[in-house]
């Protein structure tokens, strides 16, 4: 396959830096990978070449070498081929510039190559991307957004059980992509990455979403909230980062005697909880529940260790 994307290649810009019709045999003579033993070997590879620039959307056409009209040759018409010049302002491609960087597909920057043909960038940089990695599971991004498109049942592994979804939407938060469906008739978000084996199954319209849905309401908008757990923890902040935590908060804090915080949060994703609060060092304590005091203490004493 590699082979055959190289000779496209080859005999595409061949063809476009020519400027004229070109005969079969001048081709074969000049592009790499016809160098075929034979005349008839030569003519089936290039018929399939043909047939597979034109099913790429390349206009192939057969034309007079000269004005006698004796001989014909292949030409890919540019007016036909290349897009017109778009008269983009600077404005414009800078918000070009922008949309290419913020997108990653299997953690890889989107290049710059269709930019540069469109007028060029109109700011410098690095070339890094500012967000929206969509990281390594191309692949599972697909079917999921496909199921969603279609509106059939996606089947998939995640938290070792195997889930039967109608998928609503895909959401793009804190870094993550995060399929939000109903499973059991109740409304539930799930990130992508945690998730194997999406398959999409049945028929399409197999389902409808409910009228006024609204996707960024159904995934919450704190870490800790985004999961399957149920738990009230009660967390004291000392004064020094009361303000800090008093804006991060949800849920209402009461104030104490000596400026600090005392809080009742609910979380559903301990894992995020505590690394949260491992952000405040040794100035939050959780009082309750045990295993969640437990667990925040092992990582600090973990950490301290090494």
């Amino acid at each position: 396959m590699k082979r055959v994307i190289e000779r496209l290649l080859n005999l595409l810009a061949f063809l476009l830096t020519t400027g004229r019709p070109v005969s079969a045999e001048e081709i074969r003579m000049t592009v790499a990978g016809y160098d075929q033993a034979n005349d008839e070997a030569f003519r089936r590879m290039f018929e399939r070449d043909k047939d597979l620039l034109r099913n790429m959307g390349i206009p192939l056409e057969l034309r007079p070498t000269d004005a006698w009209e004796v001989e014909y040759g292949y030409v890919v018409p540019r007016d036909e081929y290349e897009l017109p010049d778009p008269g983009l302002t600077d404005e414009e491609r800078a918000a070009l510039w922008l949309s290419v960087q913020v997108v990653r597909l299997g953690g890889q920057p989107s290049g710059p190559e269709a930019l540069l043909k469109l007028g060029g960038g109109a700011m410098s940089g690095a070339g890094e991307p500012l967000a929206a990695d969509l990281g390594e599971s191309v692949a599972s991004l697909a079917v999921v957004f496909q199921a969603v498109t279609d509106r059939r049942v996606l089947g998939f592994e995640y938290r070792d059980r195997s889930r039967r979804v109608h998928p609503y939407g895909l959401l793009h938060q804190r870094g993550h992509w995060y399929l939000v469906a109903a499973e059991a008739e109740e409304v539930r978000a799930y990130r992508i990455d945690r998730g194997s084996k999406y398959t999409a199954e049945g028929s399409a319209r197999a389902f409808e979403r409910p009228a006024g849905f609204r996707l960024r309401e159904a995934v919450p908008p704190l870490p800790w909230q985004a999961g399957e757990a149920d738990l009230e923890a009660v967390v004291r902040f000392d004064p020094e980062v009361a303000w800090w935590a008093r804006r991060q908060l949800a849920e209402p804090a009461t104030e104490r005697p000596d400026g600090g915080l005392e809080a009742r949060i609910h979380v559903a994703n301990p894992s995020a909880f505590v690394g949260w609060l491992l952000a405040f060092e040794d100035h939050a304590e959780i009082v309750s529940p045990e295993d969640l005091r437990s667990q925040l203490l092992e990582l600090v004493r973990g950490g301290r260790d090494e």
